[in-house]
């Protein structure tokens, strides 16, 4: 069986960073998105990959070479951004008629028990209840718990089951008919070929899809978002301290310091993360992301983002200041 993971978009709901890199490879916890969906693939048996890349691709390609040598992975680019029906439909000479696939999109970390899902015997997408519906794709059920209809961000949701961006397909045949289907007829959702539409014409056409619960989910498509997915990912996995780390700084876990990051003077946490060959210096900083050879010096941060290569150079003040006096040095 193969993973199929959608990587092209450009994420511009990311700017600046994503001027860069791709939204895929931006760090959370210690290792770029990306990597946390392989490592949980790869777990439950997945070593069979197919990535859609376009914006940066490169740079994806080149991850996945360094990191997961020992997968077999093949690389298909999409270059204009049409939607994901469209990235799936460029890659199906990479998969067979009726061999299951699952479609992961890559900027979606996830908790779920896929080996169940496998097991099943019949096609299933990743749902959780989501307060606002109207934000993503929603699976409506019938009674006997299999899915009736599937809306892409509907203005009046009649669910709130939220569709994750976990797919496992049994019947790839039919998807790939659908997905021939949809583009040749331009059907198109806020003018884009959605996963969605493909897969309701394949219930339309008789296919069975059932649903599961994802046991966590993060859609890591926002600044907010992401340091809440790497807080949350934090608490979980508790990562250990370089050794020595601790002798010249306070450290308030949970945090996550590269073994070849240089971080001195400092105090770091809650909620940190700092990236390879990184150097910190009479900082304080707390829920923040610190990129790969990122310096930053004589600077106090919180709930910041701080890209790969980027410098913040503080101020360092000396003062001698009497009684009742009022200093004030933010910006006017």
């Amino acid at each position: 069986m193969k993973a199929i993971i959608p990587v092209a978009g450009i994420g511009s709901r990311l700017k600046p960073h994503t001027h860069t890199q791709p939204k895929s490879l931006i760090p959370v916890a210690g290792k770029p998105i990306l990597g946390h969906i392989v490592d949980n693939l790869t777990a439950a048996g997945i070593t069979d990959f197919v990535f859609i890349i376009g914006y940066l691709g490169d740079k994806i390609e080149q991850y996945i070479s360094d990191h997961y040598a020992n997968c077999r992975s093949k690389f298909v680019i999409q270059t204009l951004g049409k939607g994901i029906g469209h990235a799936i439909w460029l890659a199906r000479e990479e998969f067979e008629d009726e061999e299951p696939v699952l479609i992961v999109l890559g900027d979606t970390i996830f908790e779920a028990n896929l080996s169940n899902v496998i097991q099943g015997g019949v096609s299933s997408l990743g749902v959780k209840k989501v307060d606002d519906p109207r934000l993503f794709g929603v699976a409506e059920l019938n009674d006997d718990g299999s899915i009736r209809r599937l809306n892409e961000k509907p203005a009046i949701p009649r669910s709130n089951l939220a569709l994750v961006g976990l797919y496992y397909i049994r019947e790839t045949g039919i998807l790939k008919d659908c997905l021939g289907f949809n583009i040749e007829n331009e059907i198109r959702t806020q003018n884009e070929y959605h996963l969605t539409d493909a897969l309701q014409c394949m219930i339309d056409r008789g296919v069975r899809m059932e649903t599961f619960q994802v046991d966590s989910w993060f859609d890591c498509g926002k600044k907010e978002i992401i340091l809440q997915t790497n807080r949350n990912l934090l608490k979980r996995e508790n990562p250990e301290l370089p050794v020595g780390v601790e002798k010249s700084n306070i450290i308030v876990p949970p945090v996550y310091i590269s073994p070849s990051a240089r971080v001195e003077n400092s105090i770091i946490g809650p909620d940190v993360s700092i990236g390879d060959h990184a150097v910190i210096s009479r900082t304080i900083v707390k829920n923040t992301i610190i990129g790969p050879y990122a310096e930053l010096q004589n600077a106090i941060l919180e709930n910041s983002l701080i890209g790969s290569d980027a410098s913040l150079i503080g101020a360092v003040h000396s003062l001698n200041i009497g009684d009742s006096a009022e200093i004030n040095l933010r910006d006017s």
